[in-house]
Parts: structure tokens; sequence; C-alpha cells
């Protein structure tokens, strides 16, 4: 069954300038960063996404983590830093449309701090903010058909998956699958439901702009459940990855050099033979010389294949 949302012209908005940035971002071979920046957009993921849940850790504690050095914290705080991590860093091992996937990633996430890791309840819970019971969660009977439901949506719904990743991100918040971990699950699911189609998301540190707007996340969660649909939810997303990918294309400024082109070029063609004509139309910045460089070196490097003479030349990496 598809959960209820509707699309707004807000939605419909948003959906067309991310889209727009999402091509910007391309044609500006900003998809994927340097390592370095890599590195620094995980650390920032991993930071934001657990302060959200009362993590104390800073930035460079983490980082501290991640070269094997001694940080002085609370335990609990370092072993769900160090579970991220390792989370984040097989992100390429779980497939998104299998519950099994959800489940064996939670174990990962929460592997130490709760006895049930990667099991789904079914005991009742309800969400307490301050004094408050803030969300009732539905009966841990249901949980499991719940969760079924939603997978099927995702993967028989033909809406777009950046609206879709923001469904699911709700409705996982809202049915409470796990006994803990389910805010940091439905961030880290949102990532990698976005990744398949755009693999910008894997470094882009959308959960750095949630934790600044922290008290309009929860209030979206709040009012997508009392009007008992995602839709503010969705919109309020949009509009956070939005702001995350103009942060991008305004911070950072790529200067590609011959073995960054020739290793884009790669991602992009696979095994599919291409000709010089092809490789310009990829960079569309380059002179006729200069590709025909790039070309030579990946050739002498051992990279490429090449096949006919002059104009009839083709190239196909080995």
């Amino acid at each position: 069954m598809k959960p209820p949302y509707r699309i707004t012209n807000k939605i419909a908005t948003l959906v067309a300038a991310v889209s727009e940035k999402i091509g910007e971002i391309n044609a500006s071979h900003l998809s994927k960063p340097a390592t370095a920046l890599r590195k620094k957009n995980r650390i920032k993921t991993i930071q934001s996404s657990l302060e959200i849940e009362g993590n104390t850790l800073t930035e460079a504690q983490i980082t501290a983590l991640l070269e094997n050095k001694r940080v002085i914290a609370p335990p609990k705080d370092i072993a769900e830093v160090q579970n991220a991590i390792t989370v984040y860093n097989r992100l390429h091992e779980f497939n998104p449309f299998q519950l099994k996937d959800l489940e064996k990633a939670h174990s990962v996430l929460m592997n130490g701090l709760v006895a049930n890791a990667g099991k789904l309840r079914t005991t009742n819970v309800g969400i307490v903010k301050g004094s408050k019971v803030a969300h009732v969660a539905p009966n841990g009977t249901m949980v499991k058909g719940l969760m079924k439901d939603l997978f099927e949506y995702l993967k028989k719904e033909k809406d777009l998956l950046l609206i879709k990743s923001c469904v699911f991100h709700y409705e996982l918040e809202f049915i409470h699958p796990f006994v803990d971990g389910n805010g940091r699950m439905g961030r880290l699911w949102q990532t990698l439901l976005l990744m398949q189609q755009y693999p910008v998301f894997e470094y882009l540190p959308v959960e750095s702009i949630i934790k600044q707007k922290q008290v309009e996340y929860y209030k979206a969660l709040s009012e997508s459940d009392k009007k008992g649909n995602s839709t503010p939810f969705i919109e309020f997303m949009l509009g956070i990855i939005l702001e995350a990918l103009k942060g991008l294309l305004q911070s950072q400024t790529v200067t590609l050099h011959t073995a960054d082109r020739i290793y884009l070029m790669k991602d992009k063609m696979g095994k599919n033979k291409f000709s010089r004509k092809d490789y310009m139309q990829h960079f569309k910045n380059i002179s006729a010389p200069t590709a025909s460089r790039d070309l030579k070196w990946a050739v002498e490097q051992g990279l490429v294949s090449k096949f006919g003479a002059q104009r009839l030349t083709e190239y196909r990496f080995k």
C-alpha cells in the first residue's frame, strides 16, 4: 500500500531545483569529490547524525578514531562513532530496496549498544521529548507487516526516487521499527537510496544541515504525524537537500588533470568504445591537442586499448 502524501506545488518546485543543481554538479565534475574532501564530508555526516541523537564527540575526535588514535570520551559515544564509521564504509554492501539489508545495517550501527541490534521490535514503544510523549509508534505486532509494505512501495511505486527517499525517511521514523537507532537509520537509508541514482549523495553531508535545523526537522516530523501524511516532511527534506547541493556548488571548484579526466571517463564509459570526440564532449573545456595527450597518456599507462588510426581511432578501457 502506498503511504499517504501528495505532490504539492512546493514539492514540484523543489524537485525541479534539486534536479537543476544535480545537473550543475555533474557538469562541474563534483559528483565524486577528491579523497580529502570525501573523508572530511564523511566525518561531518557521522558527527552531525550522531549529535542529533545526543553523541558528544567532535569532528576532531572522530578524525582521531578514524586514524586509530586514542580518544577520551564516554565509551558509549565512542562505540556509536566506531559503528557509524563501519556502516558508512560498507554502504555499497547494502541493497536499499531490501528489508533484510536494513536489518543488517542496523545490526552494524547498533552493535553492542542494544541487545536486539538488527531485529525488528515486537514490543510497544513511545517517543518522549522532554516530559511529553511526542509520538506513539504503531503496535509491535504490526511492525513487520508495515515495513514489508514500505519496501514494496519503494520497489514498485513509480514516483521519483527523490520523493520516495523522503517518504521512506518519514515512514521509518513513524513506524519506529527498532527499539533504538531509528533516527540515524532513517537518515542513513535516505542517503543510500539517493546514491543509487545520484552518486554525489554518498559524500554530501546533508545531516550537517539537518543538525543546524534540528528544531525544524522534528517539527516537520510532528506536522506530518498530525496531518497523517508525509507531505510536510517531504517539503522540509527537499529543502535541506537543495541547501546541501547549493553549498557544494558554492564551496567547491575542481581543477582536473589528465589522470582525473581519464578516471572520470572510465567511470562513464565502462567497457564501451569511445572516440576522442566523445572524450571532448565529456570535458567541454579542453582543446583537441589536450584530449589527444590525455588519451596517449592513458594508452602508455596501460589503462586504455587503442583501435584504428587517425579519424577512425577508438579507445576502450581495459
